[in-house]
């Protein structure tokens, strides 16, 4: 009877199999073919926007858009070729799945907003120098939910869209040029016109810094060991850190041949001898 009751089953799952087989492989079919679609068509559209000049940061913004809505599209065609479940039963559950991971989600729903905002109001774009959430560095990229800057150390940061959307941003790009603020003491005994001419003429012979505005170099403050002078080349954002090293060191060097001395620290101290 067992043997029967298990042949008969056996014969059952066969049938199914066979009846549910073609299915199977055509969803599978419709999983890769359609990944591999999406992928192309990402790809054409991309390379047509680059044809036409389009914005970068929209471009990025609107590829990754349009790949998230297509892959979803190919998995839900694929669950309807299965038949697993009706299309009514599947639009009720995909409405409640929608509201599910809509509340446990808020968060990221919030970061696709500021994404949008970001690409309506454009604050900044790729490419630009901006500081925001206590990071500074390049926009590499303008994601969905998240924009990706590159630190001067090379570093990788990824700032919710959300956060830099309601955050402070400060854009050093949209000027075209940026002031690199640097502080140099020399003592209280060197002539600080020769040393403002030394110093300009450092930064004149930077091709990095720009003519217009032109530098300039200041008293910045008469401290404890030292007269504080505000070194203050102008350059584009891109050229920032190598304006900002190199003055550091050529000033320096600049300084010592002119034998300008420039301090550091110091305390006085009065020794009183005690006599009994």
């Amino acid at each position: 009877m067992n043997k029967e009751l298990f042949q008969n089953y056996l014969e059952k799952f066969t049938d199914w199999g066979i009846d549910f087989a073609p299915k199977i492989l055509m969803a599978i079919a419709i999983l890769v073919i359609g990944f591999w679609l999406v992928k192309v068509i990402a790809n054409l559209l991309n390379k047509l926007m680059k044809r036409f000049k389009v914005d970068e940061t929209l471009r990025h913004f609107s590829i990754d858009l349009l790949r998230m809505v297509m892959k979803f599209s190919v998995v839900l065609a694929m669950v309807l070729k299965l038949g697993i479940v009706k299309e009514s039963m599947l639009v009720a559950a995909i409405g409640a799945m929608a509201f599910a991971i809509g509340m446990a989600l808020q968060g990221s729903l919030g970061n696709f907003a500021g994404g949008a905002i970001i690409m309506i109001f454009k604050p900044f774009k790729v490419g630009d120098l901006i500081e925001t959430q206590g990071v500074f560095g390049e926009v590499e990229e303008i994601q969905i939910f998240n924009t990706k800057l590159i630190t001067p150390s090379n570093k990788t940061a990824f700032i919710p869209n959300g956060a830099l959307s309601n955050g402070n941003v400060i854009n050093f790009s949209t000027k075209g040029r940026f002031r690199v603020d640097l502080t140099i003491g020399i003592s209280y005994t060197a002539n600080i016109k020769k040393a403002k001419e030394i110093l300009l003429e450092v930064m004149a012979k930077n091709p990095n810094v720009l003519k217009d505005p032109k530098p300039t170099v200041s008293v910045r403050e008469l401290a404890d060991s030292s007269v504080n002078l505000a070194i203050r080349p102008w350059t584009e954002p891109s050229a920032y850190w190598d304006v900002y090293f190199d003055t550091l060191e050529e000033c320096k060097i600049a300084l010592d041949d002119a034998g300008i001395e420039i301090p550091f620290p110091q305390r006085d101290v009065h020794v009183f001898e005690h006599k009994k």
